[in-house]
């Protein structure tokens, strides 16, 4: 099972083996997740079109929303309608899938190329539209998938673990190329985590909620607000109802031509705005429409409602627990990202004084060199065995280098053994063998 850290990157949540893909496998394997979950139920599961799982999903997570892999159900489009109809119609189809905001507006454009396509009674069509709540996103942006609408980043995971294991591996051998491959993963997140907890992004928009979001969201996820911050500049609103409890405004955006319209709603007991979009809700990230919501009313700053931790360099502060209330520890070194920052800000240092010379530079590079050697001697490992007498200076002996076995020794190789090996041999004046021009009769006869 697959999820997505605070980074936005794809991090592997638990792994199973099973002996068969049945409904009960699945529900023991779910029920185990959530015994090292203590979070609860997730929120939404990404799945293909397996019915076994789709019954395992309902019973082991009954209030969890189960979405189907949209890729998985529009490449099927190509293969399940006639090919004029898909030649001809397959861009209305992606109108009406991706360009809707809400359930009546998918509804009525389905329905109208799906009538001028003749294919009112093509059973698999009719079938996915029955599905529509399960996979098409005007109705599943409700619900909170961290932006995913698809199963590619599963994909992608099994790609990247094949550099690493087979299926010739042993269990054991699975086991430790697996870690291998994990721990590769976790580095990355690392070094995400650094550059997040020392580094500042920049800001396109000298505003105030710029500047405000670049210190609160990870590198990322500030990037794809700052998009939306600047879009909304490009947003028009519309007032079209008020009344004692909400505000209903139609923001406007021209995009590829074409005119869409979105519907916020602010409410005033509560005072919270929503989108028709639900890109909030889906992504955790504010809309362009709420935005330019904020920057009608002159909002500098946005509000803490807005602002999920789960984007936030602070997602991973906190203590975890376990069942028994023990707090489970990082297997991370905690100081590795305060060591790594020092000596990155110390290097630097030096770096920028040896630039101003040649003489800097030289002796620079020449003190790194002696490091790196004396670093993979150390990286090596000490032996027990110390060469020398002095015990100031410690020289450490390494495994002899492999060598070719030479075999037995050659003995001394006779004339008759020589000849064998030249090969046989013939006359260079008659042509024969037995003997060589010395001995040739043609010119011994008198």
């Amino acid at each position: 099972m697959l999820g997505v850290n605070n980074h936005g990157q794809t991090i592997v949540l638990a792994c199973a083996f099973l002996s068969k893909e049945t409904t009960e496998s699945f529900v023991w394997m779910f029920e185990e997740f959530k015994k090292a979950m203590l979070g609860g139920e997730p929120k939404t599961i990404i799945t293909d079109q397996d019915a076994a799982m789709a019954i395992a999903i309902s019973i082991a997570f009954p209030t969890t929303f189960h979405r189907l892999c949209i890729w998985h159900i529009t490449s099927k489009f190509s293969v399940k309608l006639p090919r004029d109809a898909y030649k001809e119609y397959w861009r209305e189809f992606q109108k009406a899938i991706w360009d809707t905001d809400n359930k009546d507006e998918f509804d009525a454009k389905w329905n109208t190329v799906v009538t001028k396509a003749g294919l009112t009674d093509h059973p698999w069509l009719s079938s996915m539209f029955d599905l529509r709540e399960s996979w098409v996103p005007a109705d599943a942006r409700q619900f909170f998938a961290a932006g995913m609408s698809s199963s590619q980043r599963a994909e992608g995971s099994h790609g990247f673990f094949k550099q690493y294991i087979s299926r010739r591996n042993s269990s054991m051998d699975f086991i430790i190329r697996f870690e291998r491959a994990l721990s590769h993963q976790r580095e990355k997140e690392l070094v995400a985590d650094h550059v997040d907890a020392f580094e500042v992004a920049q800001c396109l928009l000298p505003m105030p909620m710029n500047k405000q979001m670049a210190t609160l969201y990870i590198r990322k996820m500030f990037q794809k607000f700052e998009q939306e911050l600047i879009q909304s500049t490009a947003c028009f609103l519309e007032l079209k109802t008020e009344d004692a409890c909400k505000v209903v405004f139609n923001v406007s955006e021209r995009k590829n031509w074409e005119t869409r319209v979105a519907e916020v709603v602010y409410v005033k007991d509560s005072d919270h705005a929503s989108c028709s979009c639900k890109r909030f809700e889906f992504v955790g990230i504010i809309c362009k429409h709420i935005l330019a919501l904020f920057r009608r009313d002159q909002i500098e700053y946005m509000p803490d409602k807005y602002i999920l931790k789960r984007w936030k360099k602070t997602a991973k502060s906190g203590l975890v627990s376990d069942a028994n209330g023990n707090e489970i520890k990082d297997c991370a070194d905690p100081g590795l990202l305060i060591k790594r920052s020092t000596m990155s800000r110390l290097a630097s240092d030096v770096v920028e004084d040896a630039l101003m010379s040649e003489e800097g530079c030289e002796l620079l590079s020449e003190t790194l060199k002696s490091l790196q050697v004396k670093l993979k001697l150390l990286k090596d490992g000490p032996s027990n065995n110390e060469v020398g007498g002095s015990s100031s200076q410690t020289q450490y002996m390494k495994d002899p280098k492999r060598v070719r076995c030479k075999g037995r020794s050659k003995g001394v190789m006779g004339a008759k053994e020589k000849a064998m090996k030249r090969g046989i041999r013939h006359c260079r004046e008659c042509g024969h063998i037995g003997h060589d021009r010395r001995q040739c009769p043609a010119l011994n006869t008198p």
